[in-house]
């Protein structure tokens, strides 16, 4: 059973940066395509970044495109999300997830293992 563990998170004022880390265990971790997903309060939780299992593809949100960067390091087990020019739209609880194939990457059902998210607030 892969366990995945965000941190990073905190409160940060608006063009700030942050960088958000997703600790994997109990897998094969090169095997799984990985995500970043958010759920501000009160909204369904949604697609933010995506990439590939070797690193060389992702793919982002439309309201991320830009400011955020996705990566990973297979040796250390980790994806990361490293957040720049955050705004306060950015507030949110930011959960990594992991799935087999890379397809369907907006949907969030189609993922099979989840953190627990980490908190992200931005103010103005």
């Amino acid at each position: 059973q892969v366990q995945l563990v965000e941190s990073g998170g905190g409160m940060v004022q608006a063009g700030d940066s942050l960088t958000l880390s997703c600790a994997a265990s109990g897998g094969i971790f090169s095997g799984y395509t990985m995500a970043w997903f958010r759920q501000a309060p009160g909204k369904e939780r949604e697609f933010v970044a995506a990439i590939t299992r070797s690193g060389g593809t992702t793919d982002y949100a439309d309201s991320v495109e830009g400011r955020f960067t996705i990566s990973r390091d297979n040796t250390k087990s980790t994806v990361y999300l490293q957040l720049n020019s955050l705004e306060p739209e950015d507030t949110a609880v930011y959960y990594c997830a992991g799935k087999f194939r890379w397809d369907s990457l907006y949907a969030r059902g189609e993922y099979n293992y989840w953190g627990q998210g980490t908190q992200v607030t931005v103010s103005s």
